[in-house]
Formats: structure tokens, C-alpha cells, sequence
């Protein structure tokens, strides 16, 4: 959705977990990005460090276009190490700057000219340009018209970061992060062509971001507003939308129309007549459109899909429901908004129960719903205890025949195969293959969809525990139909039937989410949180020192990471801190696996 991206990093804590998240996410989508260190009067606050941890930890090219002028409380400014100039804001509120050069003098004026120096070698490294300057010139006469389009064109190739520092709380720092926008973050129009699938054939078609090609927009964002009904906000990569215009919502296969268009300005809206390529705005009246969908104009006969969000798959689920029968309605309204706005919840009911899930990334996740449900939509509920959404893969290969022969209403219903089944390697998912020669023909098209969709039936409950089934290979290697016997419904039983019982033969393993851990502790109470993550059979990864504290990089089941927030809270006497983000699947050990069996299903 962004051209570009400000990082912000807190010039103590420098680069924490959810840091890391956001840049990966830039990544994946080749978002070019300028870095801002942060609080910069706070106590413990530095440059470098932030700048070490770019490196290390986001394997990034810091090209540093600021100097502090003073640290901590004492931080008054910056220095411009393009123009050498230093930047103060003598009012408390920092909406006014005076820039003034600074000369040899000045105390600051050799750590400048060092600095300037290694800023020109930064862009050297990632820009011909400057660093044919450099060698002809000396870093001291490469100007600053020709350090800022080396820096731009170093950040719009993402070959390089620009680092730049200050205090948002005192506005200290702000006007040149805007001015940088400006400089070294792309437009539009500077981008190469949007990429998007067509429909009907799957082949990569492109979209330029102008408004002569057609429309093309993604909707990135939903909200529930209480007056105006769901607010999409959308981006549009190419042509025109217009107010009141038909659009196609390819992701849905349904015909929307725009009501109102609105600018939005913070808190504040603007109704507009149209958008064109590279803006952002919010739509009134899309009936079905959700988080990720791609919109076109009714009028265009190609229909072509963007790669919509990478949403991953719940980890963690909590049974719900309305306090009293008169709620339900309001209770099930509310659930559907949720899910419509945020596409990493979702909402199912328990087959063997009949009871509401709530599904979602986290304890925290599915507590801020809960609260929203309260809070906005004024709706009470019980909810169950969280519980971890496993996963049920095989480990051993096996080749299962299976013969289904029913009588269904005076009418034999018959089929016979064999399937073959393999594990995959973890992440692999689920795969079904035709092993059988297109010369036996013993199955028409027909018939052999149907098997497929009975395995793709029989995936979704495991044996031990009924959790999805993951990462193994299905094949069909044989297979007998009897002619006015046989049909495509007698084999996509005989293909669900067959698999669930290869399944429950092919020792079957239960898969548990394991998470990323970071935890900042005090240094006095770094033994303590070690010793406790161990016991939660987690995996150790990493220390880091910062300051004071010990910052613990682990990875650990989600399981044993249910109630840690008040345990850490105990330990620590309240001083410590954690984030945590999914990792991975991976088997649960053997020895506990026959435990959390009997503790899922009661016996």
C-alpha cells in the first residue's frame, strides 16, 4: 500500500522485536524507508547504538544525515551533516528552527566534519555517482545537492537507509524528517509498474501508476464507523476512481458502488469527487469488500487480482458467548465487523461442540476484542479460557486401499482405491496428486475432482485431536469404478473415508505453535527469567545487553506462554517486559503429546 515508510526507533531501546516484524514486512513488499531515532532527551539515550543494532540485527545500510547536538536532557539539536549547519528550536514547543553554520570554532565542528565524512562513504558504497565524486573531489567538496540524489537514489533502490534523529514530544527534529519525506522517499510516479495476476489464466499483467491505464486499487483497511457505516480505505495503483461509480471487487466476484469518497486528514474528513493513481482515501457504501480485496471498474472487461496481505493463521483460540439470549443478535453483528476489519481473525463454530470460536494471534489479540465488544458495541460475554489452535501432521508413510460399497436409497453406491501418503517437510502444507496413467482411464475428470475434494474433506480434522492436518503428500495410485454403479459422490466418500483411516495409521503427531520471545529484564533478574523460559521448554537464543537491563531473545511454545504476562509481572516485581510473535509450527515432544491428548478431549 506505502511507497515509502518512516522507521522509528527508540534512541534507547534502539531495535526491539516488533521493529524487526515491521521491517521484514518492508521488505517482503520492497517498501524503500528513512529511519528517525526518537527520543533522543531521554536518559540512556545514543545514536550509535541504534545505528549498530540497523546493522546487526536488520542487516540494513545506515547512511547518517544527523549529528546531536547534546544528549539526554541536554539534547538541544542537530546537526546537518549535509550542509554542516546546526538546527536548534529555542521554543519549548519546537515550532520554530534557526539553522546557522557552524564553523571551526565550534566545539562539535571535528566530530561533524568526521562524521559528514563517513555519511559521503555510506552513499559511496551504494551510489556510483557519489563515489565518483568522492575519488575525483575528496568527501569534503562532494556537495549536498549531490549527497541527497545519492541518498535518494540509494533509498529508492533499497540499497541504503538514511538515519536521522530527534524528539517527537518536543517537536524536536520533525521539519527535517518532513523535508526527508520529500527528498528521499519516492512518489508515485517514480515507481516501477504495479504487478497483478489475471484471473482467468494466471498470467502477470502490469499496471503503471497513471490515470490513462485502468483502475486498479487495493482495499488495505476496514473500520466500523458508527455514523457512516464500514469505512474501506483503499489505494489506488492505476486510473481513476470516480464518486458513485460501479466497481467489481475481483476477490469477491461481486459488484460494489462507491457512495461517498473521503479525504482523510487525522481526525477530520473531506468529501472528494474522485481519486487517482498513487492516492489514498476511504470508500461509503461497499457492502462486501474487506481487508486485502482488489477493486476494478465495473466497465473492465480484465479481471486481475494484486497480491492482496500475507495474513498467518491463528494461533490461539477462546470459546464465547452472549451473556443472554437477547444479546446474541448484536453479539454476532459485532464478531462479523471484527472479522471483516481484521483478516488474522476469524470466527468458526466448534463442530463437536456447536460453540463460537474467537481465533486470533495472541492472548493480548483476542483480549482487545473482547474489550472492543464491551466497549464499543456495548455487548457482555463469557468467555472460555485461551487455548492453543495445534496442528496434526503424520510421520510415517503409508499405502492405504479402501473399498466403499453403500446402498443409498436402492441405489449401490460403489469405489475403490488406494492412496498413497508421505510426511513433507514443515510449511510444506497439504498436496494431492493423480499418480494414475492418463492410459488406464479407469476414472472420468469428474470423478477424480471428487477424490480430491474428499481429501481436502478429510484434511481438515485430524485423527488425535481433530486440528487441521499439515505438510503431507497424498496420491492416488489406484483406483476401480463400476460402470451405473459408480459417481463421483461414491468417491469423494471413499477419499475422505480412506485418508482418515490412513491417517490414524500413519502415527500421527501433533504440531504446536512455537513464538518468538523478547524479553528486556533487569539485569538483577535475568537468572530468574532464563531459569523460567527453560521450564517453559523454550530455547534460549540469544543475550544482548542494554543499559541496565538484559534484553532475552527465545522461542518458546505458545502453550506454556499462556498467563506469562502476570507471571513476569511477579518475577520481576513488575519491571520486565516481553513481546512475542508467531515463528513456526513444530512437533510436540512424545512424551508430552498422550498428556495434552487426554487434556483436550476429557479422557
Amino acid at each position: 500500500v506505502l511507497d515509502g515508510a518512516i522507521a522509528v526507533f527508540d534512541a534507547v531501546s534502539g531495535v526491539e522485536a516488533q521493529s524487526e516484524t515491521v521491517w521484514r514486512q518492508a521488505d517482503r513488499y520492497h517498501v524503500p524507508r528513512i529511519a528517525f531515532v526518537n527520543k533522543m532527551d531521554r536518559i540512556g539515550a545514543t545514536l550509535e547504538r541504534t545505528v549498530e543494532m540497523l546493522k546487526s540485527r536488520l542487516a540494513a545500510h545506515p547512511m547518517v544525515t544527523h549529528l546531536p547536538i547534546g544528549l539526554e536532557g541536554d539534547f538541544e539539536g542537530i546537526i546537518d551533516l549535509l550542509t554542516l549547519e546546526a538546527v536548534r528550536w529555542p521554543d519549548e514547543l519546537g515550532q520554530q528552527l534557526v539553522r546557522a553554520s557552524i564553523g571551526e570554532d565550534d566545539p562539535l565542528y571535528e566530530e561533524a566534519i568526521l562524521a559528514r565524512e563517513a555519511l559521503v562513504e555510506a552513499v559511496g558504497e551504494v551510489d556510483d555517482e557519489v563515489m565518483a565524486a568522492y575519488l575525483e573531489l575528496g568527501p569534503a567538496d562532494v556537495t549536498p545537492a549531490q549527497l541527497r540524489a545519492g541518498i535518494r537514489r540509494a533509498t529508492l533502490a533499497s540499497a541504503g537507509v538514511a538515519v536521522l534523529c530527534g524528539s517527537a514530544l518536543k517537536n524536536k527534529g520533525i521539519q527535517p524528517l518532513l523535508d526527508a519525506v520529500i527528498d528521499y522517499l519516492p512518489a508515485p510516479s517514480d515507481l516501477p509498474p504495479v504487478h497483478a495476476i489475471r484471473k482467468k489464466d494466471s498470467v502477470e499483467v502490469e499496471r503503471r501508476p497513471t490515470e490513462d491505464d485502468p483502475l486498479l486499487a487495493l482495499a488495505f483497511k476496514v473500520i466500523h464507523d458508527p455514523h457512516r457505516g464500514p469505512l474501506v480505505f483503499f489505494r489506488v495503483y492505476s486510473g481513476v476512481l470516480r464518486l458513485k461509480e460501479a466497481i467489481n471487487n475481483v476477490t469477491q466476484g461481486r459488484k460494489e458502488r462507491v457512495m461517498r469518497i473521503l479525504q482523510i486528514h487525522a481526525n477530520k474528513t473531506q468529501e472528494i469527487e474522485e481519486v487517482g493513481a498513487g492516492n489514498i482515501a476511504a470508500a461509503v457504501g461497499l457492502k462486501f469488500t474487506t481487508t486485502g480485496d482488489t477493486l476494478i471498474s465495473h466497465k473492465d472487461r480484465e479481471e486481475v487480482l494484486l497480491a492482496g496481505l500475507t495474513i498467518p493463521e491463528p494461533v490461539i483460540f477462546r470459546a464465547i458467548e452472549a451473556r443472554t439470549a437477547a444479546d446474541q443478535p448484536a453479539l454476532d453483528d459485532a464478531l462479523k465487523k471484527f472479522e471483516r476489519e481484521d483478516p488474522s481473525f476469524t470466527v468458526r463454530t466448534d463442530a463437536d461442540s456447536g460453540q463460537t470460536l474467537i481465533c486470533g494471534m495472541g492472548e493480548l489479540h483476542l483480549e482487545v476484542i473482547i474489550d472492543r465488544l464491551r466497549r464499543e458495541f456495548r455487548v457482555e460475554a463469557n468467555v472460555g479460557k485461551p487455548q492453543v489452535a495445534y496442528r496434526e501432521t503424520i510421520s510415517r508413510s503409508v499405502i492405504e486401499p479402501f473399498e466403499y460399497d453403500r446402498e443409498i436409497g436402492s441405489k449401490r453406491q460403489y469405489a475403490k482405491i488406494k492412496l498413497e501418503v508421505q510426511p513433507r517437510e514443515r510449511g510444506a502444507g497439504v498436496s494431492f496428486t493423480n499418480g494414475i496413467s492418463s492410459l488406464e482411464k479407469p476414472l472420468t475428470r469428474e470423478m477424480i475432482s471428487a477424490v480430491e475434494e474428499g481429501v481436502r474433506d478429510a484434511e481438515t480434522r485430524g485423527p488425535l485431536l481433530g486440528y487441521p492436518m499439515v505438510d503431507l503428500a497424498v496420491k492416488l495410485t489406484e483406483a476401480v469404478a463400476i460402470e451405473g454403479d459408480s459417481s463421483p459422490v461414491s468417491f469423494r466418500a471413499a477419499a475422505s473415508m480412506g485418508l482418515m483411516q490412513a491417517l490414524e495409521n500413519a502415527q500421527p503427531r501433533l504440531l504446536e505453535p512455537r513464538m518468538e520471545v523478547e524479553v528486556v529484564v533487569p539485569t538483577d533478574f535475568m537468572g530468574a527469567v532464563v531459569s523460567d523460559l527453560t521450564n517453559r521448554r523454550g530455547r534460549v537464543q540469544g543475550m544482548e545487553p542494554r543499559e541496565n537491563f538484559q534484553v532475552i531473545e527465545a522461542e518458546v511454545p505458545l502453550a506454556e506462554m499462556v498467563g506469562y504476562a502476570t507471571s513476569l509481572r511477579s518475577a520481576t516485581q513488575g519491571r520486565a517486559s516481553y513481546t512475542m510473535q508467531f515463528h513456526d509450527y513444530a512437533e510436540v515432544p512424545a512424551e508430552l503429546q498422550e498428556g495434552i491428548v487426554i487434556k483436550v478431549r476429557g479422557y
